[in-house]
């Protein structure tokens, strides 16, 4: 996991290296015991996600409860989604694109800036555990399409299919006219994006979704992007998105809220900044829908879409509550 550890090891040695040595001086980084953040143990442990996904961040806050990390609990948090087949916009079950194969995109952050993802991965129910993966057993930060699904073989993943007889008769009657149009706030293209802080105070995110529906194959969105669809600064906080993936990329929306709450905002302020941006350079269009959600190291919590509707989850000992998003549209 400490992969700037690999780096300065591995840029000693010369540039002909192979693999195999590589790698195994990847491996002995990860027996490293990562250091606790002292100043910050007992803080409350918390989880939201975008989206009303209650069962998600019931899973999540199981995890925290029991003194589990928060890399632990988003990870296993978004996987219920991945593996809830009546959810068309994540994992098996997801809407396919245009040629009628369901892809899958997801990426995973740590509280030491470690991050995995992968990209238009095929025949995997949790392209979020292919993600940390890649963070955790390999030197990169995201593998792609083919690549993916043979490193997720690799690593023991099942091969499955992803099309349900409901997404793919669903999507034989949109080849009927080929037309696609979103309809706001119940998006073909979708997400669940999670953040946590567990006792330790330490913060990470995941997400996780299988993009625009009857999309150009090979699209890719904004999810495993990391700085757009998810970041995390465990000094400052974590950020992450749902949308139109298109138009978060173009303002890296995740990176930025999180930079605005190192400079003061709180992370409402933060996510109103974020979605003011998109709409500046979408002055002439806005019939479409962003959403974020941010948290501080504090714990403070806060979310922003563009049109009214958007909602996330928090789970706390505070409670399980669903949050009614401000918008930047009013109804």
């Amino acid at each position: 996991m400490k992969r700037r550890k690999f780096l300065k090891n591995s840029s000693t040695a010369a540039a002909g290296l192979v693999s195999a040595p590589l790698l195994a001086s990847y491996r002995d980084t990860k027996k490293v015991a990562p250091k606790a953040n002292d100043d910050l143990a007992g803080t409350k442990p918390i989880a939201i996600c975008t989206w009303n996904f209650e069962n998600a961040t019931a899973k999540a806050w199981e995890i925290l409860k029991a003194g589990g990390s928060a890399l632990d609990a988003v990870e296993q948090g978004v996987m219920v989604e991945e593996a809830d087949e009546n959810n068309q916009t994540v994992g098996k079950g997801g809407r396919p694109d245009r040629n009628g194969h369901v892809t899958l995109d997801a990426c995973i952050m740590d509280k030491d800036s470690n991050c995995g993802a992968v990209l238009a991965i095929q025949n995997i129910a949790h392209p979020v555990s292919v993600a940390r993966k890649v963070m955790e057993d390999t030197p990169h930060v995201m593998l792609a399409g083919k690549g993916a699904e043979q490193f997720a073989y690799e690593k023991g993943f099942e091969k499955v299919n992803l099309l349900t007889e409901k997404s793919k008769q669903e999507w034989l009657e949109w080849k009927k006219t080929s037309q696609y149009k979103p309809i706001i706030n119940i998006e073909n293209h979708d997400t669940i994006g999670m953040l946590a802080i567990d006792r330790n105070g330490d913060i990470s995110g995941a997400c996780t979704t299988s993009g625009m529906a009857y999309k150009y194959a090979g699209r890719v969105g904004d999810s495993p992007i990391i700085g757009a669809g998810l970041f995390v600064d465990n000094e400052v906080g974590g950020a992450t998105a749902t949308g139109v993936g298109e138009e978060v990329v173009r303002t890296v929306g995740s990176f930025l809220i999180v930079e605005l709450m190192r400079q003061g905002k709180s992370p409402q302020e933060a996510c109103e900044e974020g979605v003011k941006r998109i709409i500046a350079k979408n002055k002439d269009n806005t019939d479409f829908q962003i959403g974020f959600i941010a948290i501080n190291k504090k714990g403070e919590t806060g979310g922003y879409c563009i049109q009214p509707g958007f909602t996330y989850r928090q789970y706390s000992e505070a409670g399980h509550i669903n949050h009614p998003s401000g918008s930047f549209i009013k109804s």
